[in-house]
């Protein structure tokens, strides 16, 4: 038989079991977006003043918004939605230690193995693909944990964003660099198409190798060259050598279709002399066209090897 305590009894609460905190960092949702709107906004800021005062010493400030904003957003975007257990060392460490000494290692191998030639394009993407691929492995290499298609895509993607900002910040200086002075128009535009096409480009090729390479890797941390490894390297590297050969493309297919005959030294160069006004529209067409395409298929291909990971879609 119970008796139920009188009123006004003090009742002793038990306390509820606490639930360990995330190992991450609580990230509010939606920083990506708001990372964006600051930093565009910033960058034109930064724009506008420059243009207006003509002050040289606002250049690297300019050029660093606009050739690491894209980037950092989108790596804060994969980071929020599917790569907070990976860790923020991983993610930075990937960034800029993979960025960097992927672009480093680029110029090495291509100053000595890259020459001017027909098959250039291609030498160009299996260098830079496979260089960057290394990073990834050199940044990994203490931590034999993070492995799966899911932590490739996102560390790839890190890997790849640094290298396409420190590289768009080299274009983009050299863009400004001219015998007449500071091209300031020069730079914006290379910016501004540099910025749009940085989604498509190298964040998206090193995220396919990254995800290929790391749902191979043992569970004692050991990297496995695999077949299937190898494949997706050669096939990033020839859509990095599609995406840099659409303007070559471009012209010969225009050449083609106007019967102009284009010599092998003038495809070289990359123009064509005294073209017409439909010339003009059909190689705009034909090299947007052909960037689209190499895009949807890069898309297309991180979405196929996304779908096999049930952790992409159940990630924090």
């Amino acid at each position: 038989m119970t008796h139920s305590p009188p009123p006004g009894r003090p009742q002793a609460r038990i306390p509820g079991p606490q639930q360990p905190p995330p190992p991450y960092p609580r990230i509010r949702a939606g920083l990506w977006r708001r990372c964006l709107g600051g930093g565009l906004a910033l960058w034109a800021l930064t724009a506008v003043v420059t243009y207006t005062t003509r002050n040289t010493t606002l250049l690297p400030t300019l050029i660093l918004l606009g050739s690491f904003l894209v980037p950092v957003v989108f790596v804060l975007w994969a980071y929020e939605r599917h790569g907070r257990d990976l860790g923020v060392s991983a993610i930075l460490g990937s960034f800029l230690t993979g960025g960097t000494l992927g672009v480093l290692g680029a110029s090495v191998m291509e100053s000595y193995l890259v020459r001017p030639s027909w098959g250039m394009f291609v030498c160009v993407g299996l260098v830079e693909e496979a260089v960057k691929l290394a990073a990834l492995v050199f940044v990994l290499r203490r931590l034999p944990g993070i492995r799966g298609m899911r932590a490739g895509l996102v560390l790839g993607a890190a890997v790849g964003f640094g290298f396409a900002a420190l590289e768009s910040a080299g274009y983009a200086f050299d863009a400004a660099v001219s015998t007449e002075g500071v091209d300031l128009r020069a730079l914006i535009e290379t910016e501004i198409l540099r910025g749009v096409a940085a989604p498509f480009g190298h964040g998206l090729w090193t995220a396919i190798a990254g995800g290929v390479l790391l749902s191979f890797r043992r569970p004692n941390g050991r990297f496995r060259i695999t077949a299937p490894v190898v494949t997706a390297c050669c096939g990033v590297a020839l859509l990095h050598a599609l995406w840099d050969s659409t303007h070559g493309i471009a012209l010969w297919l225009v050449a083609h279709l106007a019967g102009t005959g284009l010599d092998r030294q003038l495809f070289a160069e990359g123009y064509i002399p005294r073209p017409s006004a439909a010339e003009e529209h059909l190689f705009a067409v034909f090299s947007v066209g052909l960037l689209v395409l190499v895009s949807l298929l890069g898309v297309a291909w991180v979405l196929s090897l996304a779908r096999r990971d049930p952790s992409w879609r159940n990630t924090p």
